[in-house]
Parts: structure tokens; sequence; C-alpha cells
């Protein structure tokens, strides 16, 4: 009886290398995955579930194809210093293997420090790749009646932050639909409904090139 329970002992212990390299395996077979922390530009401000540019990226046969699942963090209203502060829960919860940032926006819109802007874009970087993430970032532009000094400005400080940190930059989010005033809502800023696939095409074209190398 000893002995054949040292031969179960054995045998069992030859197996379990043989379960450790399965799960490996079967990890190595999950789909990536793309974290986008934005406001209401990516959040489908006014607009039915499942209508923004987002929805459409996330839909799209060419992320099926790179086994890319989206998860859309966006909300209306945040600031780069809210979406700092929720960053580090939405990476344990999501576990993304990339994050595209889209914010500033706000910040701009309220008139809030550009050093601030700046310290939370250098910060939300940092924290992405802490949790061997790659951040990405898209940029925005703000209204001309800010005024040219300040909508430079405001500019600038993307252009920088981007640079400063290496990090892959999509100049202007909007760079599609920006010239025509019939892509936007009443409001003058946020896309509408037939902007979205227009935006969501751009981005699209993007993040396949990007993530392609």
């Amino acid at each position: 009886m000893v002995v054949l329970i040292l031969r179960l002992i054995r045998f069992f212990s030859l197996l379990i290398p043989i379960w450790l390299c399965t799960d490996a395996g079967a990890e190595g077979t999950e789909s990536n995955r793309l974290l986008i922390l934005g406001d209401s530009l990516s959040a489908g401000y006014n607009l039915d579930k499942g209508k923004s540019w987002v929805d459409y990226v996330a839909q799209s046969n060419e992320l099926s194809r790179m086994n890319l699942t989206v998860f859309n963090a966006s909300f209306s209203g945040e600031t780069s210093s809210g979406g700092l502060s929720r960053l580090p829960g939405l990476l344990q919860r999501h576990q993304p293997n990339f994050v595209l940032i889209i914010l500033g926006g706000n910040d701009g819109l309220r008139g809030l420090p550009l050093k601030e802007l700046s310290n939370n874009l250098d910060n939300i970087f940092k924290v992405v790749r802490e949790a061997k993430a790659i951040p990405l970032y898209a940029g925005v532009d703000l209204p001309p009646n800010f005024g040219k000094p300040f909508t430079e400005a405001f500019r600038k400080v993307q252009n920088n932050a981007a640079k400063r940190n290496n990090v892959t930059y999509l100049k202007f989010l909007l760079e599609p639909i920006y010239k025509d005033r019939s892509n936007f809502m009443p409001d003058g800023i946020h896309p509408n409904l037939n902007a979205q696939e227009k935006i969501g095409r751009y981005v699209l074209n993007w993040l396949v090139n990007v993530l392609s190398q």
C-alpha cells in the first residue's frame, strides 16, 4: 500500500509542470486590452448607447483580427485631474495592455492652470507605465473664442507632454471633422451622430498602424 501511494504521488508530481505549461499557454491566447480614458468627446455625449466613435472602433473587424478588446472608461465632464484619480482603479480592474488618454479639453474649457494639466499628463503616463501598460495620447483643440494666446498655449502643453514622455501621439482627435460645422451639435463643441463614424475611422486607422508595430 505504501509503495502504491508513493507511486501515485510521483505520478501526479510529474503532471504538475504539464498543468502549469497549459495554463501559461491559455493566458497567451487571451485578447489584448485597450482602455480609453477620456471625457464627453469619447463618452458618446447626447448619443444613443452604442453610437459613439469608440463603439465604432470597438466593433471593427480590424481590432477583432488583432484580438484587441476595448474598454471605454470615458465620461462627460472629466478633467485630467479626475482621470488621474480614477486611473489606478481602472488599471487594476481591466489590466489593459494599452491606455488611450484623451483628456485636457475640460481643463481648457474651465480655464484651469495649464501647469496643472501638464503635471497631470506626466503623472498619467507614469502611472500607466508603472502598471506595465503602454500609454497612447490623443490631443484636442479649444474653440477659437478662447483667444489665440490661450489656445496656442493649451496646444503646446499637449505637444510637449507627449514629446517629453515619449508617448505615441495623435495630435488632434477631431481632425477629420472640425472644418465642417455640420458635424457638430448646437453647442459647437461635441460631434454629432453623423461625425462619429468619421472620427472612428480616423482613430482606428491610427490605432492599427500604431499597434501593428
